[in-house]
C-alpha cells in the first residue's frame, strides 16, 4: 500500500518523473482514444469481440488506440488496435492483483500513482470508450464527466458500450441524481450509449470533427 501521508521529498521526484516521462513519451500520440473496461473480463466475452472490433474500426480511421495495459477489456483493445495496423498504448499501473501487461502495446508506460496515469488518459485523447467495467472503469467515466462539467477540459465524445450492462446506472443518474437536482438537464448529454461498434466509431469520429472546430471560450485540455 502507497502512503501519500509522508512527507518525502522522493516521493515528490517519483511522481514528477511520471508525468515527465508521461509527456515525453506520449507526446507523439495523436488522436488517441482510450477504451475502459474489466481486467476480469475474457477472450470469451462477447464484449471482448467487441471491443476488439472497435479498436480495429478506430485504428483503420486514424486513431491511436490507449489502454490500461493489462488483460480482459484492455487487451483487447490493445489486440483491436494491432490488427487495425494503429498505435496500440498501454498505460499499465502496478497492482496487486489482476494487472498484468498484455503483449499487444507498441508503447507501454508504467505507472505507480493512479492520479499521474489518469492525467496522460485525459491529456492525450480525443475519446472515451466506456465498456463494462468495474471501479476503475466508473472512476475514469466520472471524472472526465466531472472535467467536462467544470469546464476543465474540452467537450470529448464519451461512449457508453452496452446499454445492458449501464442501463441501470444511466436511470439511476436520471431518476435520482437528476430528479433531485444535484445535477443539470445539459449534464446527460455529456455522453452517448451505443450498442454496435460502427456507431461507436461514427460518434468518436463527429465527436473530433467538433473539436477541431475554433474554440470558443473554452479551455484546452489540462493546460
Amino acid at each position: 500500500m502507497d502512503d501519500l501521508r509522508g512527507n518525502e521529498t522522493w516521493r515528490i521526484f517519483r511522481i514528477m518523473s511520471e508525468f515527465v516521462e508521461g509527456f515525453e513519451e506520449l507526446s507523439s500520440v495523436k488522436r488517441g482514444v482510450s477504451i475502459f473496461g474489466s481486467a476480469r473480463l475474457s477472450r470469451n466475452s462477447h464484449y471482448y469481440k467487441d471491443v476488439m472490433k472497435i479498436a480495429e474500426l478506430l485504428s483503420k480511421k486514424g486513431f491511436s488506440i490507449i489502454t490500461g495495459g493489462g488483460p480482459g477489456i484492455m487487451e483487447a483493445g490493445n489486440r483491436g488496435a494491432k490488427k487495425g495496423k494503429g498505435l496500440s498504448v498501454g498505460l499499465n499501473i502496478g497492482l496487486p492483483l489482476e494487472q498484468s501487461p498484455n503483449k499487444y502495446q507498441d508503447k507501454r508506460l508504467d505507472f505507480r500513482y493512479f492520479f499521474a496515469r489518469k492525467v496522460m488518459f485525459v491529456k492525450y485523447s480525443v475519446g472515451y470508450v466506456i465498456t463494462p467495467g468495474g471501479f476503475g472503469t466508473l472512476d475514469e467515466f466520472y471524472e472526465a464527466l466531472t472535467l467536462m462539467q467544470t469546464n476543465k477540459i474540452r467537450r470529448i465524445p464519451i461512449v457508453m458500450y452496452g446499454k445492458d450492462y449501464w442501463e441501470g446506472l444511466i436511470n439511476w443518474m436520471q431518476d435520482t441524481m437528476l430528479g433531485k437536482g444535484t445535477i443539470g438537464k445539459d449534464d446527460m448529454k455529456l455522453f452517448h450509449m451505443a450498442d454496435d461498434p460502427e456507431e461507436v466509431v461514427r460518434i468518436i469520429e463527429e465527436g473530433y470533427e467538433r473539436q477541431r472546430a475554433p474554440i470558443k471560450g473554452n479551455r484546452r485540455k489540462l493546460d
